[in-house]
């Protein structure tokens, strides 16, 4: 059965792409548990003119933040890890440096002060788990940790999934996989992708992949830029990078928040409603003028928010305009993946376009 809103969305993936705004992109979106979108248009990948389909992979940049907080709050509803809780008890030689006292909640909300990338770094130590949590282990925060909020690009992945490892044993992949992915029957999700999947890959492109630190401060080092050129490479997809090195589509990314919603979808709930309004409380550092709009480790909507103006939606969004979100109070997920990466002006109108659509259904 086809979604009842592609035939309404479809006609604007057609126009982006023929415009030249888009090269190829993917949208899905669940309502009330339901899958409702679930669109695709233009090329895959511009060296051999493959188009997209329901089955290609997207490399995606930040979404899977996401998915990783979602791993650490289902261990907090377990029991098994606590916000206000040193991180240093979980993880000992975290606490180098000063950093005794940072708390799992400061890592979460992006006020611990370790948002810089450790120095002198290559593709290789990039894709070293061990040596680059023991790099950022060994680090100093930046500024006194809750001070304020500095979002954590890249660093977020490792100090996150280290976080994972240290209290349940497996690493984020696994953990990914067995816990997030298999309940729901979400196949195509990775952070470090498997054998055989290569060719279904879309190839990213950039507009204005000039500027050598799209964040400026030393969190996305200038050597690794233009981040599609990086993206697109095989130990960077290989790699388990859980703020950086997500490759999806964008079904499998609706279905995550899906299950987000009070009620799930098929009868799958990742975490309760009470454990998800912890997760959500907008989290302020002592600064309020160095603020981001953070729960604990997902982004939330709110007036100026790409989500729209609801103030309990939540997700992550990706750079260059990837985004996977959820709305509980409209009961959506959306999600959308794309490969030709940009300022994600294209991302907000899909988006709008489709909260119209919904809000007419009402």
């Amino acid at each position: 059965m086809i979604p009842r809103f592609n035939s309404a969305i479809q006609p604007l993936l057609d126009e982006l792409v023929a415009e030249g705004g888009e090269r190829g992109l993917q949208v899905a979106a669940y309502v009330d548990g339901q899958l409702v979108l679930d669109a695709w248009a233009g090329v895959a990948d511009n060296r051999t003119g493959a188009e997209v389909s329901a089955d290609t992979l997207f490399p995606v940049f930040s979404v899977t933040k996401g998915m990783v907080s979602t791993a650490l709050h289902l261990l907090a509803e377990r029991g098994q890890l606590d916000y206000e809780t040193p991180v240093a008890n979980y993880w000992p030689e975290f606490a180098a440096n000063g950093k005794a006292a940072v708390t799992v909640r400061q890592c979460m909300n992006h006020t611990a002060g370790l948002y810089r990338m450790p120095h002198d770094l290559d593709h290789a130590k990039l894709a070293d788990w061990a040596f680059m949590v023991g790099a950022i282990a060994a680090q100093a925060p930046t500024y006194t940790p809750g001070e304020r909020q500095v979002y954590h690009a890249m660093t977020y992945g490792w100090i996150s999934g280290e976080i994972l490892r240290r209290i349940d044993g497996r690493d984020f992949k696994q953990f990914l996989a067995e816990e997030l992915n298999a309940p729901l029957g979400i196949e195509n999700l990775f952070c470090g992708i498997p054998e055989g999947i290569d060719e279904r890959i879309a190839w990213l492109e950039e507009t204005g992949a000039e500027t050598p630190d799209n964040l400026g401060n030393g969190s996305v080092p200038n050597w690794l830029q233009p981040l599609h050129a990086w993206m697109n490479r095989d130990d960077a997809r290989r790699a388990c990078i859980p703020a950086s090195t997500g490759v999806m589509c964008a079904r499998s990314m609706a279905r995550h928040y899906a299950a987000l919603i009070p009620g799930g979808v098929d009868g799958v709930e990742l975490l309760p409603t009470s454990r998800l309004a912890l997760a959500n409380e907008r989290q302020w550092p002592r600064d309020r003028e160095h603020a981001l709009k953070f729960g604990l480790g997902y982004a939330l909507g709110g007036d100026d928010s790409t989500y729209g103006p609801n103030p309990h939606a939540f997700g992550h969004g990706g750079y260059g305009g990837a985004i996977a979100f959820a709305d509980p109070d409209a009961r959506l997920a959306f999600a959308l993946c794309k490969n030709q990466l940009n300022v994600g002006d294209n991302t907000k109108r899909i988006i709008t376009a489709f909260r119209d659509l919904l809000d007419k259904e009402h």
